[in-house]
Parts: C-alpha cells; sequence; structure tokens
C-alpha cells in the first residue's frame, strides 16, 4: 500500500507537477492498482480535472468524501484561513465575503498601503516569542523603493531561527522571505507586501515577470500558475494573522504605476479586509 498526502496549489517551480502527476503515473504505469482518492480533486488549486477524465473508465477507482484531509494543521486559530485564500484567488468575492466574516474574531488578517504601519502592526500583535517577518513574491522586484530587494541573499537560518537581537532575523523585519524560502513553514505574525507582478484587474489576475527595464506578461500557462500558487503558499504562511501591504506606487516610475496596485488593492478592501 502507498499513501500520498499531496497538497493542492503548492506548486511554485519548474519541475513541481503535483497530484496530477501521481495520476498519470497511476494512469500510465500500474492499470491493475486499486486507486482510492478523494472526491474533492475537481477543485481548482490541484490542477487535476483532465487527468481525472482518464480515470474514468478504469473499473478499479474509488472516491471517497473522508479522503479529503479539510482541516489545515498551520493555523491553531482556524482552519478556514487556505479556504479563505482559495477564493480570493479564484475570484469568487461573495463567498470569500462569507469567510472572512467567520474567521475576523480570530484570526485578524488586515490590508494597508503603508509599509511602516504594517510593521508597527505586526510588532503590536506578536507577544513574547511569536515570531513575525515580511514574505514577498520571488518576481517582486519592484518593491526596491521599499527597501526590499529579493535578489539579495537571505540565509533562512538566522531568518527563522535568531533573535531578536540579531539583524539577520525576520524579526528585524529588513530581510524578506520568498515563497521558495517559507514553503513548507510557518510564522505566528506576517506581512504580505504585494508587488505588480500578480495584478486584479476587471478581467481577473493578470500575471508578469520584471525583466530588465520593464514588466513583461507572462503568457505560458504553467508559469501563471506558479505565480498564483507563489500568492497562495505566501498568504498561508500565518499561524495568528497577517497584514498585506499593497503599495500606492509611483506616477514619476514607470515601473510603479498606481494602476498596477490600485485596483488588487480595491479587490482586497471590497472582500471585507480591515484597512490601517
Amino acid at each position: 500500500m502507498i499513501v500520498c498526502l499531496v497538497g493542492g496549489g503548492q506548486e511554485i517551480y519548474s519541475g513541481e507537477a503535483g497530484i496530477s502527476q501521481w495520476i498519470e503515473s497511476l494512469e500510465r504505469s500500474f492499470p491493475d492498482w486499486h486507486v482510492y482518492i478523494s472526491s474533492r480533486l475537481n477543485d481548482s488549486e490541484y490542477g487535476a480535472g483532465a487527468i481525472l477524465e482518464k480515470l474514468r473508465s478504469r473499473p478499479n477507482v474509488t472516491k471517497k468524501d473522508e479522503l479529503h484531509l479539510s482541516v489545515s494543521m498551520r493555523s491553531f486559530r482556524s482552519e478556514n484561513v487556505s479556504l479563505l485564500i482559495k477564493q480570493l484567488l479564484d475570484l469568487n468575492p461573495t463567498e470569500a465575503r462569507n469567510t472572512l466574516s467567520n474567521i475576523n474574531h480570530k484570526y485578524p488578517i488586515l490590508i494597508t498601503r503603508d509599509l511602516p504601519q504594517a510593521k508597527r502592526w505586526l510588532k503590536q500583535q506578536a507577544r513574547g516569542s511569536e515570531r513575525y517577518g515580511i514574505v514577498v513574491s520571488s518576481q517582486a522586484e519592484r518593491l526596491r523603493p521599499h527597501a526590499i530587494f529579493v535578489k539579495s541573499p537571505m540565509n533562512p537560518i538566522h531568518w527563522f531561527l535568531e533573535g531578536k537581537d540579531d539583524v539577520r532575523s525576520s524579526y528585524f523585519l529588513e530581510d524578506v522571505a520568498t515563497e521558495f524560502q517559507v514553503q513548507g513553514l510557518e510564522l505566528d505574525w506576517t506581512c504580505v507586501t504585494w508587488d505588480a507582478d500578480f495584478r486584479h484587474t476587471s478581467q481577473g489576475w493578470e500575471h508578469w515577470s520584471f525583466r530588465g527595464e520593464r514588466w513583461q506578461h507572462i503568457n505560458q500557462p504553467q508559469r501563471q500558475s506558479y505565480l498564483k500558487n507563489a500568492y497562495r503558499v505566501l498568504l498561508t504562511r500565518a499561524r495568528q494573522g497577517m497584514v498585506i501591504v499593497v503599495p500606492h506606487g509611483d506616477l514619476e516610475d514607470l515601473t510603479r504605476k498606481p494602476e498596477f496596485y490600485d485596483p488588487t488593492f480595491e479587490y482586497l478592501k471590497e472582500l471585507g479586509f480591515k484597512t490601517i
């Protein structure tokens, strides 16, 4: 017997394919195996819809509701945070508002345009040895005016383990961690600083990568999925609460136009997140 526990929407790098490749392997190489799978694998974050169709003709496939592990162990305050982030990223505002209303009282999520204000909020929330830090997308290359440089070397050991008197630690709110450094790990409180690489528009999300002196569209579906999943990872790293920073942008900087940021902030505000 082989038991596989596979999270959804965690593929953030080339070569990571998630649950779809497990099912593809079963279909390709093990046609006689008995397969028991969750009945929820059609959800968007699993990206397994196409390959699941191939299993329909197999007589030895059983779907069971009990195989879906719906309770997150990441946050002891709320098991619905992952659901909220899924709804947010899938552009389901009505559902997201309902979920947010159920978790606000025990898992605070705030939004702001001001990074210093977000830092103050983090420090006010943390008690004792509770850990906090700033997390950003690895594509967030135009946060440099805010002293956030994603290409700067960061040592995860110092960032996650050193104390409040060490400038290399997350506590100092100077070095930042990307989705690659925090995947599979958590902090008590996080500040997610949102750049123009993942933009909300009236047509949905737009995916961008900064190359040279300008933003360039990401057109490859797989890379678009990686970017969306990067924000899924970033937005689910906090055990107790988080603040999301969407900068104002700068009219004098063609790479940081306010229209790159404003719609994203307005979308989050419309979902019901409290502003500070």
